[in-house]
């Protein structure tokens, strides 16, 4: 039903042709503003040499890290000139979290870019050691709820996803669970397992092989859909907290005012790259979910996560300096 509704789209696509439109006539710029070798820097090399093979220029992809959640780069997204040549690999991070959680992120998540196309998504799943007398989310509300303050959940720090994923569950359950900070995923997993924390919110790929041993327990995905990396774990919101959203997206943008046929002819071009069963595969393996869709439901991706993720913050009270 995705790849027919795909489909769909390309064909409603046809009308957006390459007359009249000169672009591109020379090399462009993706920005990544985090470090090589994460997922969101893969995933622009990746589409960046696929627009390199189809439009013939040289597609560089730049990477402007400096922590801050990605901000830094951003910014330098979003003063860019809107031409088309000077685009952005986001992620939820840089615009559905870190305007909330920093006092002057240097730009507006929503007003300052133009969404081109969701390119990925990338499920947590919630664990819990097997030790704790839980087969489900909603046993474990139910044993939360019984037991206030006595459960803890490692995060890879103040601010993560993992943190905010926990944030929200905590918030949506109406329970009272202990957040336990980490430096890095790594640690908080090695003592999930090790049984000094009860639970937290694992990538798929670092999770899966202490859910095979049975040595965590897999209960729920935070995002909307199924994974197909393991579609027999159901989502945190249809097994008990509807509406339950914690997407951890990559996507692609550019400045605000990039004219709209450029957007589309970008867009068209990814949905068709993301169609292609090798694009798929490569993108499993990396425990990323294919994206696509319109830039308009992207923009709606965008503006839900941003709202959602300001009320989590603003009510847990996280800060960062």
């Amino acid at each position: 039903m995705y790849r027919h509704a795909l489909l769909l789209f390309l064909l409603s696509l046809a009308s957006v042709s390459a007359a009249g439109l000169d672009y591109p006539v020379k090399p462009a710029r993706i920005i990544v503003a985090f470090s090589p070798g994460a997922s969101t820097d893969i995933l622009a090399r990746m589409v960046a040499q696929r627009f390199s093979e189809v439009f013939g220029q040289t597609v560089i992809v730049e990477n402007r890290a400096s922590g801050a959640g990605g901000t830094i780069g951003t910014v330098f997204v979003a003063k860019a000139p809107a031409d088309g040549y000077m685009l952005l690999m986001a992620n939820n991070s840089t615009h559905t979290v870190a305007p909330h959680l920093y006092k002057s992120a240097g730009y507006d998540a929503i007003r300052d870019f133009s969404p081109i196309s969701l390119v990925g998504w990338i499920s947590l799943v919630l664990v819990t050691h097997p030790s704790l007398p839980v087969k489900d989310v909603k046993s474990l509300i139910g044993f939360a709820r019984e037991h206030p303050g006595q459960l803890m959940f490692s995060s890879s720090g103040t601010g993560t996803s993992i943190h905010l994923a926990g944030e929200l569950f905590r918030s949506m359950a109406k329970i009272d669970i202990i957040h336990v900070p980490y430096k890095g995923a790594g640690a908080g997993v090695i003592d999930l397992v090790g049984g000094q924390v009860q639970l937290s919110f694992v990538s798929i790929p670092t999770g899966l092989p202490f859910i095979t041993n049975n040595r965590l327990r897999a209960l729920g995905v935070t995002t909307l859909k199924r994974t197909a990396l393991y579609p027999g774990i159901p989502t945190i919101a249809e097994a008990a907290l509807p509406g339950y959203d914690m997407s951890n997206w990559v996507g692609l943008m550019a400045p605000a005012q990039t004219p709209p046929e450029i957007l589309m002819r970008l867009n068209a071009e990814i949905t068709r790259w993301l169609l292609l069963p090798e694009t798929q595969q490569k993108m499993l393996a990396l425990g990323v979910d294919a994206g696509g869709g319109s830039p308009g439901s992207f923009a709606d991706t965008i503006s839900n996560g941003h709202a959602l993720m300001g009320k989590t913050i603003r009510s847990s009270g996280i800060k960062i300096d």
